[in-house]
């Protein structure tokens, strides 16, 4: 089959969505699929506001229909709700095409963060870009019963994996000098992260951020005692990983959380909000401590097996996740999907 995926996050950003899409793509190519991307890299950008390191396309919609007509793809996936997505979709009404859409990110959430739109007026806005589509892919059933307490209906479940050989338990790293036990977040520097949640808390040993974003500057001149060890390539996250006695996790808003994976892969026990998505992937599963006081969180957390929480790792699998996204495209051979089919919540358990 030949499927086109339209995102509007790719490289050289570095986060979940580009890990997801990257490693489905390595996948769906790998069970014999021809899998085609239209993302920024081919158009014009400029920076997105409070965001400057993503990129948006500038009026993308001629050469978006101009690529989807001449691939004439079997399959279209959307994976984003930026200008590449907006175009897409536009293209697929005007043509008639049944396209699948995906729900990566908390965007009213986000947005509410930094200019306080009220969270009703996005989600209607969501409803409306997701509506059209034959099925919206969520990572989790938390995100699944979120989004149809708001009234879409065309959710179906689409799980995450991890590389369980390039995050793997082995030497841990002293981290230079800092006291043990060492207590870790890795990600994104967003006001969304939650990340002085994290860093206000009273805690022994020491304090890492990795990663890079808006708040870095403000957040390194307000806390002096944390060790800020700036951005790393994914190849050499492991060693953070593997470091650190506790991953910490402060997000209230993220959908998944990729890098609560990574962690558990090394060996490294997770301490989280018990909200969506440490809720899915941590869970009771003994790999983490989950708790509204997330002090309490960071030091249940570190009387926890490191074995164990590798193990509990080993159950994700990018080739399940794939097979997920497969089974729910819908390619335009097949006949409009009527309502029951794009309805459906399916019951593909998360591997």
């Amino acid at each position: 089959m030949r499927i086109l995926i339209v995102t509007d996050a790719w490289h050289p950003q570095v986060n979940g969505v580009v890990r997801t899409l990257t490693e489905t793509r390595r996948e769906l190519v790998h069970f014999g699929h021809r899998v085609d991307m239209i993302t920024p890299q081919d158009f014009r950008t400029l920076p997105c506001p409070t965001y400057p390191d993503i990129r948006l396309a500038l009026f993308p919609y001629g050469r978006v229909a101009k690529t989807i007509r001449d691939l004439a793809p079997d399959a279209i996936h959307i994976a984003t709700e930026g200008p590449l997505g907006l175009a897409a979709r536009r293209y697929c009404l005007r043509q008639g095409l049944q396209f699948t859409t995906a729900y990566h990110t908390r965007f009213p959430e986000y947005i509410h963060a930094r200019i306080r739109l009220p969270l009703s007026l996005s989600y209607a806005w969501m409803r409306r870009f997701h509506g059209a589509s034959a099925a919206v892919m969520v990572p989790t059933r938390s995100v699944a019963d979120d989004l149809i307490a708001r009234g879409f209906t065309n959710v179906v479940l689409w799980g995450r994996g991890v590389d369980t050989e390039l995050f793997t338990p082995g030497e841990r790293d002293r981290l230079d000098e800092s006291r043990p036990p060492r207590f870790v977040y890795i990600g994104r520097v967003a006001v969304e992260k939650n990340i002085e949640a994290f860093l206000k808390l009273d805690l022994p040993g020491s304090k890492w951020v990795v990663g890079d974003g808006p708040l870095l500057a403000r957040l390194k001149a307000h806390y002096p005692d944390v060790h800020f060890a700036g951005v790393f390539p994914q190849a050499e996250l492991a060693r953070f990983y593997r470091a650190a006695d506790v991953f910490v996790f402060p997000s209230l808003t993220d959908t998944f959380g990729l890098v609560l994976l990574e962690a558990m892969a090394c060996g490294t026990p997770v301490a989280a909000y018990p909200v969506a998505g440490p809720r899915d992937v941590v869970g009771d599963s003994g790999a983490g401590a989950l708790d509204d006081d997330l002090r309490r969180a960071c030091l249940a957390a570190l009387a926890i097996d490191r074995e164990h929480v590798r193990q509990i790792a080993e159950r994700f699998s990018w080739t399940s996740a794939a097979r997920q996204f497969e089974r729910h495209l819908h390619p335009n051979t097949q006949p409009e999907p009527g309502a029951a089919d794009s309805a459906a919540l399916t019951d593909d358990a998360l591997q």
